[in-house]
């Protein structure tokens, strides 16, 4: 048995040494992870899932978090290391079944702050003198200390009955709720909590409840559904905390992306708005139509009217930078990096050179120079630009770095990477001036011991002429073991989004090379409305999904039939979720018996029902651009209502399995209920995987194995006769 192995799934029992062993020798079988040397769901389930890491103050040691799952318990646990920054000598802290997250060096490097049990407690950097830190009656959500290590920023969840009403207090036993205003749900819970940031105090007695820095406002940060506390960040002097925060309630808040930086500060408790002048007004709109042509978006200065998110001071303190979307209402707008600066209020946009996203970002030590990640050409890679906006290109890899941040010795920086061919790992990362100069290092090796143990299959690039005469690039992923003499079953990948890159992704679900390992040929194109080949590109899909796009994906499917003599065209299937679900159920109606058989999962079907469906109102505005009650509607609106794919069952005529999360709000089961009844009524065949407790993706252990066997059972039986 392979060592390695074994003490990642005993970390999900929190076990250690020799127990561990004796408890994964009667538990776990092995070989049930991987068959022929090919990956299955077990094996994906069994890998450890690097999270969140930080390098100590010298640089010498970095710590992270690793997630491990026993699909057996239905669970996972959450377990903490220290690495030497050599990769030499790693320790684990973890060694209960308690899960222990977000590390970060405390006290000059001496100690380690972690969150468990919705508390927050320190420890020697060798795991030992464990110390509960604070004693909330409210869980701890998440933390940041300040430089000097005299206050803390605390996160925690407050009741919130903006939308949903109190239930009286002599009906504690009533599940009802009485919904007054929109943003009452949200991604997959009832909002009746919103988060708000403390400021509280570290002495050697503990650490205070602290300071709200919302107090009296019913707004949220960090915001949901994703944020966390990278949405806030600390002046170098411990004085300022800049916060991240959309002041909206109700319908005002379904409908904008307009949240601002705040700089608060913490003796005056005055907060500045550092995106809009202090005698700003908001602007009126019309909350049933797109805001790309109303006076929001047409002020005629720069008010900062969409996403700003994630700020950070720069090492001197003269700047805050932050990630910022020019246009209220449009979630996928280009994400640029602005800088503030704090002597004179003056904003400068870095990289408008680069035109595409940035994705995460950090400071270099001369407080002139950021970095930063960003997709070009289906690879999220790292780059650097000066105050001045020059923006030079350090890496050039076939992967995805996932986050970047100073490993604070010299210039180096810490950052995660991943490919289409392997999970996330920690690599040191040594900036040149340019890509030949930049050192790339990898530090942990989480799942050697499986990749070890796979074939995978091999990843090509190839690009196509499109049908309106542009240039379009599609990965092609070979079957695991591949003969380039046989011909196979092919897949196309449909993207979702709308807006999402199909970069050098892995995941845990939509995994290409469990596809491979299951004798398929993955087509996989970066088709119009994606981020990484320029703004044009990236903006056609909005106002036109049935458009362009959709012969985007036919385009790549049918010069994959053509070209490569490996793909079998009389057996090819279509799949995908979110937008990509909604393509699979348009192309249901449009494919011309291309495909022998669809899979959807969590996609829109009723564009109509849609509209007013999804909690995040300002999506169905900027995607469809109007109501569709509006009589006055534009005629891409008018488009995308008369092509919901609803509107083509009379056409459907191939099998289709419908796949769908109960506690998905951005596209609501019914979606997935009216596809599959559609199709059993015009007596096509069909299946319909519903989990009442998943959301718009699968998290659980056990779900996400039924989710792979379910999705493979279908496709063999309909690709492999």
């Amino acid at each position: 048995m392979n060592k390695t192995l074994s003490l990642a799934v005993a970390a999900v029992m929190g076990c250690s040494g020799a127990n561990a062993q004796t408890m994964i020798d009667k538990t776990t079988d092995i070989s049930s992870l991987t068959t022929d040397r090919l990956m299955n769901a077990e094996t994906l389930w069994a890998m450890g899932r690097i999270g969140g890491a930080q390098a100590s103050p010298d640089g010498k040691s970095v710590v992270y978090q690793v997630g491990y799952y026993s699909v057996k318990q239905n669970k996972g646990h959450q377990i903490l290391y220290v690495l030497s920054m050599d990769g030499k000598k790693q320790t684990k802290l973890t060694t209960t079944t308690a899960s222990e997250t977000d590390a970060s060096w405390i006290d000059g490097g001496r100690r380690i702050a972690y969150l468990s049990g919705g508390q927050l407690w320190s420890m020697a950097a060798d795991g030992t003198d464990r110390k509960q830190l604070t004693h909330s009656q409210t869980d701890i959500e998440g933390y940041k200390f300040s430089p000097d290590g005299k206050h803390v920023i605390l996160i925690k969840s407050l009741p919130y009955h903006e939308s949903i009403k109190q239930n009286p207090a002599d009906l504690p036993l009533a599940t009802g709720r009485l919904v007054t205003d929109l943003n009452y749900r949200h991604w997959d819970h009832y909002v009746e909590t919103v988060a708000h940031p403390f400021v509280a105090d570290v002495t050697d007695g503990g650490i205070s409840d602290g300071v709200d820095i919302l107090d009296g406002e019913p707004f949220e940060c960090p915001m949901s559904p994703f944020g966390g506390i990278e949405q806030l960040d600390w002046s170098k002097d411990s004085k300022m905390v800049a916060y991240t925060c959309r002041k909206k309630t109700g319908v005002s808040y379904a409908v904008s992306t307009d949240s601002d930086i705040y700089l608060y500060d913490i003796a005056t408790r005055k907060t500045k708005n550092l995106c809009k002048p202090d005698d700003y007004k908001p602007v009126p709109v019309d909350v049933t139509k797109s805001m790309k042509n109303q006076a929001v978006n047409h002020q005629g200065s720069d008010l900062n009217m969409g996403y700003d998110v994630n700020p950070r001071f720069s090492p001197d303190g003269k700047y805050v930078a932050w990630q910022s979307m020019a246009r209220d209402g449009y979630e996928s707008d280009r994400n640029r990096l602005c800088v503030y600066d704090l002597a004179d209020g003056s904003k400068k946009y870095v990289t408008e050179s680069f035109d595409s996203n940035v994705d995460d970002y950090c400071w270099a030590p001369d407080s002139r120079t950021l970095y930063f990640i960003g997709v070009w050409h289906a690879c999220e890679n790292l780059y650097s630009t000066d105050l001045g906006g020059n923006v030079v290109r350090l890496t050039d890899d076939w992967a995805d770095f996932g986050s970047v941040q100073l490993a604070n010795s010299g210039n180096k920086l810490l950052m995660s990477r991943h490919s289409l061919s392997q999970a996330d790992e920690l690599y040191v990362v040594t900036p040149g001036k340019n890509v030949k100069k930049t050192d790339v290092r990898q530090l942990t090796f989480e799942n050697k011991a499986f990749y070890d143990n796979l074939t995978f299959g091999k990843v090509q690039e190839r690009w196509v002429q499109t049908s309106d005469g542009k240039q379009m690039q599609y990965w092609v992923v070979l079957p695991a073991g591949f003969d380039e003499n046989k011909k196979y079953p092919t897949l196309l990948f449909c993207e979702g989004g709308p807006q999402s890159p199909v970069s050098q992704f892995w995941s845990y679900r939509w995994n290409f090379q469990i596809m491979a390992a299951h004798g398929y040929v993955i087509v996989a194109p970066n088709r119009r409305g994606l981020p990484g080949f320029g703004s044009e590109w990236n903006e056609q899909v909005s106002g036109d999904w049935t458009g362009q796009c959709m012969n985007d994906y036919l385009t790549a499917i049918d010069d994959a039939a053509a070209n490569l003599p490996f793909v079998d065209k009389d057996r090819l299937g279509c799949v995908g979720a979110s937008f990509g679900g909604f393509s699979v159920y348009y192309l249901a109606g449009h494919h011309d018996k291309r495909f022998k058989c669809f899979i959807s999962h969590d996609g829109a079907f009723n564009l109509e029902s849609m509209y007013t469906d999804t909690e995040e109102a300002w999506f169905s505005n900027w995607e469809y651009e109007d109501a569709y009650w509006n009589k006055d509607k534009s005629e891409n609106a008018r488009r995308t209502y008369d092509n919901s794919p609803h509107r083509f069952v009379d056409k459907w005529d191939t099998p289709i399995l419908c796949i769908h999360g109960e506690k998905d709000y951005r596209i609501n089961a019914n979606q997935g209920f009216g596809a599959f009844n559609a199709a059993r009524m015009r007596g096509i065949p069909a299946e319909l995987l519903i989990f009442p407790d998943e959301n718009h993706w699968v998290l659980k252990p056990q779900n996400g194995v039924l989710w792979q066997r379910t999705f493979f059972s279908w496709l063999d039986k309909w690709l492999k006769k």
